[in-house]
């Protein structure tokens, strides 16, 4: 209270220290945020706001804080929305039911968004081959645009998991830290996903949804689908048994794909969306350790002993929780 003080409709006060003196300074707040703040944040607790520098002008970041009752839920019950974040395309969502049923599929792809972002770098990469090291302008459109991408993929995601119903919204933990190499590192380096799980972490907890992450090994990589019969018995023969029909091939590793990632061939000659196969193991990831995690100790323990691939979490695919499923309900 001795440091700001509201004045009269779209005023405030704070105290500065200006003139070799600490003395209130009437500043001025504008209509737009002020009818914001009264419409969306009325029943929220202010608190002191923070004086910031951006730029050359300064600026009152006033914090609201509320809480809010997440839903709780037995893992049975739950309808999950798991997210592959992608680098080219903006996102893949599936919702998943707890038995390994695929309940509905979503995809996101901004390719006027995508454009104007490739043309904004290829500008930067142009001016820098000039020997312009330092270009702020076509800098802050490059991040204007990538802000834009990250706002929109959120926003999509939580209209996705409000049309579904879903109770929790699954994401894979990435690790982006080290050194990028590649033809596509830049791409990455302005890859905002951590920035948007936030932004959707913020909005669903507000909702009462809640967010999980799971881990990221070979989500894509894994076959989501049960081998056929006939390839099984190919496979006992071989002595390679598995539960799931193996890796994909993606890219240059198979003349169907045509050099493109987003498509996979499986081994059963299949071939299916690489973003949507990733989709449904990262759904089924989270499934199997919540399953796993509510379990006594024997049951859980026997669980694993009929359904190997469960043990290890980043071999579960979506037929790693069918059989589990299968394996609890006998």
């Amino acid at each position: 209270d001795n440091m700001y003080r509201e004045g009269e409709v779209y005023t405030a006060q704070i105290k500065v220290y200006i003139r070799n003196t600490w003395d209130w300074l009437t500043v001025g707040i504008r209509k737009s945020d002020a009818d914001y703040v009264a419409r969306h944040c009325g029943s929220m607790k202010q608190s002191s706001p923070t004086l910031q520098k951006r730029g050359k002008e300064w600026f009152l970041d006033f914090l609201y804080t509320a809480e809010f009752v997440l839903d709780k839920k037995e893992v049975w019950d739950q309808t999950i929305l798991a997210v592959d974040l992608g680098i080219h395309n903006a996102c893949t969502c599936a919702c998943l039911l707890s038995d390994g049923t695929v309940a509905g599929r979503r995809f996101l792809r901004l390719p006027a968004e995508e454009d104007c972002l490739k043309k904004a770098v290829g500008r930067i990469k142009k001016a820098q081959q000039h020997g312009n090291r330092k270009t702020p302008r076509l800098w802050a459109k490059a991040v204007g645009v990538n802000d834009d991408i990250a706002v929109k993929t959120a926003a999509f995601i939580m209209e996705t998991a409000a049309s579904f119903h879903a109770d929790v919204i699954v994401f894979e933990h990435l690790d982006r830290n080290g050194r990028k190499s590649g033809s596509k590192k830049q791409r990455l380096h302005m890859w905002k996903a951590e920035y948007v799980q936030n932004m959707v972490e913020s909005k669903a907890h507000r909702q009462g949804k809640r967010i999980s992450r799971i881990c990221a090994w070979k989500t894509s990589r894994l076959a989501y689908d049960v081998e056929s019969r006939a390839h099984r018995v190919r496979k006992l023969l071989a002595h390679r048994a598995r539960k799931c029909s193996g890796e994909v091939k993606r890219g240059k590793e198979s003349e169907r794909t045509n050099g493109s990632y987003s498509i996979c061939e499986f081994t059963t000659g299949k071939l299916y969306n690489c973003d949507l196969n990733a989709s449904y193991n990262i759904g089924a990831r989270y499934f199997i350790r919540e399953i796993l995690k509510s379990l006594p100790e024997r049951e859980r323990l026997a669980a694993e002993a009929k359904v190997p691939p469960a043990a290890r979490r980043s071999t579960c695919t979506l037929s790693t929780l069918i059989n589990l499923h299968a394996v609890l309900a006998a």
